[in-house]
Order: C-alpha cells, then sequence, then structure tokens
C-alpha cells in the first residue's frame, strides 16, 4: 500500500473506505485517443490484465497467472483477493472483468488490430469507437470538421461509462501532441468533458514532439495548438517524449533499433506505476486529485516530467544491487527521463516519488535525505518541503517475452521543474519558423479554421514559458501589499 510520510487527512477517509467497500467505489475511465493513445492503451491493458491476474478473456485466472507463475508467489495476487481494482475494470454479472476503456481514432486501421489482437474478447466493443477518414496529421481536420462528426457519439458512449460508475475519479486521456487526431480531437474531447464533467479530474498521458525525432512535419502546430485550447481545462499532464524513450532502450536495454512495441511497453510501466495506488487495495493515496494537490502549484503549469527506475535488462540485472538509494538516485538523472530536458539547469516545484516493490519508510526517508544533501538538486526557495512520497508493497510485473528484467522494487517519480520551460521553447522555436513563412497554413485554413488562431495559440504559448522562466526565480523580498493574494 501506499504509505504517506506524514500526517494526512486522507487516511480518516480510507480508513473508513476500507470498513466500508460499498461506500467509496473510485473509477477512473481511461480515454485512448489516436493511434498513439490506442497503442499505448493496448499495451497498458495488457500490463494490468497480468497484474490483477485476468486472462485476456476477461476472467480470472486459477492457480496460475497469465506468466505461467504460480499463485503462491507473493509478489502477484490474484484479482479476487481484492476489489480495488474494480476502479479500472468492470465486472459483469457472467463473471468477466471488462476495462473502463474507450478507444478512439478518426480512421480504423489501428483499432481494428485491437478488435483481432490477443485482448480482442477484453474490450466492451461498443467502447472502440473509429471514423472513415482520417485526421491526416492536421489538428483542424480532428478539431473542427473531421472530429466534429464522431465527438456526439463518444460523449454518449462515455456517458454510458460513466452511468455504470459509483463515485467517478475521473478521466484519464492518452493521445500524442504531434497527430491530427490526438491534438485535435483530443483538445475537442476535454473541452466537451471540461462542460459536461466539470469537477472530475482529467489527467492526460501525452506523447510530446521529441527534439530531433518526428513522424511529421506539423508536430510543432499541431502541438502548440492543441496546448493552446487545453491549458485551461485539463488538470495536469504528463509527458513522455519518443526520443528520450528511444535512447533509454538503447542504452538501458541495449535494443538497437526499437520498435514502438518496445517503447509502448516502457511507457505502460510508469503508467502502472502511477496507477497501481488506484488499482490495489490498502492504499493511503487513492485520489487522482492528490497528484494534482502535490504537483500543480498554478493552474497553467501542470505538466510533471516523467522518471522510471530501473529501466534495466535481464542479463544486467543479475550484476545490480537495485537499492532503495540507488534507484532514487537514478530518478534525477537526465538520462532517465522520458522528457529531453535538463533538470540539472532547471529548479524543482515538486517531486512525487512513487516507490513499488519491497520498499520500507526507514530507506526512502534515507534515500531523501541524501537526495536534499545533494548540490545538484535544486528546488525553488518558496517550496520548503519538495517531496510527496507513496510506497506500495506491489511489485512491477514484467509481460512475458518483454524486455524488462523482473525487479524487486522500481520508482516513478513525477517532477514538475522549470526545466520543462526549455521543451517549450525549443517547441515555439520550431512553429516560429515554419509560421514566419505561412508554411502549411493553408492546410488548416482550409479545414474552416482561421488563421488568427495560430497567433491567439503562439501568445498563449509564450505566456506559457514565461511563467515557467518566473516561478523559477527567487523571492528577494516581501511581496507588496497590492500584490498580495489571499
Amino acid at each position: 500500500m501506499y504509505v504517506c510520510m506524514h500526517a494526512c487527512p486522507c487516511t480518516y477517509a480510507t480508513l473508513y473506505s476500507q470498513n466500508n467497500p460499498d461506500v467509496f467505489q473510485r473509477e477512473c475511465i481511461n480515454i485512448h485517443v489516436g493511434q498513439a493513445g490506442v497503442q499505448i492503451g493496448n499495451a497498458c491493458w495488457e500490463l494490468y490484465c497480468l497484474e490483477h491476474g485476468i486472462l485476456p478473456d476477461g476472467t480470472l485466472t486459477t492457480g496460475l497467472m497469465p506468466d505461467g507463475n504460480s499463485t503462491d508467489n507473493e509478489s502477484q495476487p490474484l484479482a479476487s483477493d481484492e476489489d480495488s481494482f474494480s476502479t479500472f475494470f468492470n465486472e459483469t454479472a457472467a463473471g468477466k472483468h471488462v476495462p473502463r476503456a474507450i478507444f478512439v481514432d478518426l480512421e480504423p486501421t489501428v483499432i481494428d488490430e485491437v478488435r483481432t489482437g490477443t485482448y480482442k474478447q477484453l474490450f466492451n466493443p461498443t467502447g472502440m469507437l473509429n471514423g472513415k477518414e482520417d485526421a491526416a496529421n492536421n489538428y483542424a481536420r480532428g478539431h473542427y470538421t473531421i472530429g466534429r462528426e464522431l465527438i456526439q457519439v463518444v460523449m454518449d458512449r462515455i456517458r454510458k461509462q460513466t452511468e455504470q460508475c459509483s463515485g467517478l475519479q475521473g478521466f484519464i486521456i492518452f493521445h500524442s501532441f504531434g497527430g491530427g487526431t490526438g491534438s485535435g480531437f483530443t483538445s475537442l474531447l476535454i473541452e466537451s468533458l471540461a462542460v459536461e464533467y466539470g469537477k472530475k479530474s482529467k489527467l492526460e498521458f501525452a506523447v510530446y514532439p521529441a527534439p530531433r525525432v518526428a513522424t511529421s512535419v506539423v508536430e510543432p502546430y499541431n502541438a502548440v495548438l492543441s496546448t493552446h485550447t487545453t491549458l485551461d481545462v485539463s488538470e495536469c499532464a504528463f509527458m513522455v517524449d519518443n526520443e528520450a524513450i528511444y535512447d533509454i532502450c538503447n542504452r538501458n536495454l541495449s535494443i538497437e533499433r526499437p520498435t514502438y512495441t518496445n517503447l509502448n511497453r516502457l511507457i505502460s510501466q510508469v503508467v502502472s506505476s502511477i496507477t497501481t495506488s488506484l488499482r490495489f487495495d490498502g492504499a493511503l493515496n487513492v485520489d487522482l486529485n492528490e497528484f494534482q494537490t502535490n504537483l500543480v502549484p498554478y493552474p497553467r503549469i501542470h505538466f510533471p516530467l516523467t522518471t522510471y527506475a530501473p529501466v534495466i535488462s535481464a542479463d544486467k540485472a543479475e550484476h545490480e544491487a537495485l537499492k532503495v538509494s540507488q534507484i532514487t538516485n537514478a530518478c534525477f538523472e537526465p538520462s532517465n527521463q522520458m522528457v529531453k530536458c535538463d533538470p540539472r539547469i532547471g529548479k524543482y516545484m515538486a517531486c512525487c516519488l512513487l516507490y513499488r516493490g519491497d520498499v520500507v519508510p526507514k530507506d526512502v526517508n534515507s534515500a531523501v535525505a541524501a537526495i536534499k544533501a545533494k548540490r545538484t538538486v535544486n528546488f525553488v526557495d518558496w517550496c520548503p518541503t519538495g517531496f510527496k512520497v507513496g510506497i506500495n508493497y506491489q511489485p512491477p510485473t514484467v509481460v512475458p517475452g518483454g524486455d524488462l528484467a523482473k525487479v524487486e522494487r522500481a520508482i516513478c517519480m513525477l517532477s514538475n521543474t522549470t526545466a520543462m520551460g526549455d521543451a517549450w521553447s525549443r517547441l515555439d522555436h520550431k512553429f516560429d519558423l515554419m509560421y514566419a513563412k505561412r508554411a502549411f497554413v493553408h492546410w488548416y485554413v482550409g479545414e474552416g479554421m482561421e488563421e488568427g488562431e495560430f497567433a491567439e495559440a503562439r501568445e498563449d504559448l509564450a505566456a506559457l514559458e514565461k511563467d515557467y522562466m518566473e516561478v523559477g526565480e527567487d523571492d528577494d523580498g516581501p511581496i507588496d501589499d497590492d500584490e498580495q493574494e489571499y
């Protein structure tokens, strides 16, 4: 279970919910949008099923786990021993466990792979929605023309999913910033969710445009337009970029030419670590809101950097001790981050350290104390505590035939750092180079978008860069009465 490292009012609510299991059902609905979102979703649900002992047809395992291990192994308890996985799975009258998931794409190819894949019997077919025409890497097609035709169908399907929940926590949305569907349709969807479910959390797992690796020329346009549209309606967006994950696969797993399957399985481990507290019983950190409360100091600065350790192959794992202090230090190494930026030249505003597996609070305390003593890890002067720590005793599960070694403990760090401002600056620079020549703009205008939206979006992103710069500046004196906010 996750253990708060300080007195926390959530403890009382948790104890109450454990004694009254029917009172707090805290369901999350996962929405996978576009090619990136659907493929990451496929990898995530594969891992969730292995962790909870659910077979590809949605039934529970008896005696053997999907990877062939006996259930005597304490590290992989059967799902029947716990009820909290109902946050992500809905149990039918026939005893089948159906993911609370919706897959959306504007063209059928990628979703058809899920429909015909290993887990085709797991998902509810009515939760797989696709159009007939692709967004063609064009934000305007995803947001204004092709996407508009599908949005009402998707919202109706989400409504039906929410009606099956007794206490909906919120939505977790998987998408890319660079694709047409991932940027355009997702921003339209989040806007619609904000109108209909304003009080519910909306968290994003977003594939951010990498510095040198790109699948589309107009990625900077799509990313800037999408960020501008969702900046005020999304609560938190966890960022990963393909180039950073390529490098981790190259360096740590010795995969010379990583495929999207390799990348997605690594991302799924990160997502699993973040959602472990929502899916396993006895957790103190059971609410999506806690991530926001601890990681988002100001509403607009809601793009935490994700880091995961250890990422290690089976042949190397035999030679590593992988103690708590080692994996904690690894999280502060730029080489283990999921976005290309250097936090050593920025300052941390908040860190959320999510440990899982064989970890005890004493080791965590000493690891955090050692990090605080390091001069290389700088926090902004207005955030003296800096760390939120969680411990969950459910160890990481590995996919049979996957790249990662089976380890006893792992850590996922979510950190809000001013270094992310550099990533936005890099993106804005690329946008400026193209927009100065008005290159490719006619494709967007031709889909009913006004050219003024480009300038408006760019101004908003310039303001975001400035926000990052200002929060990192040291406070030289007391706030004037005129500036004081209560």
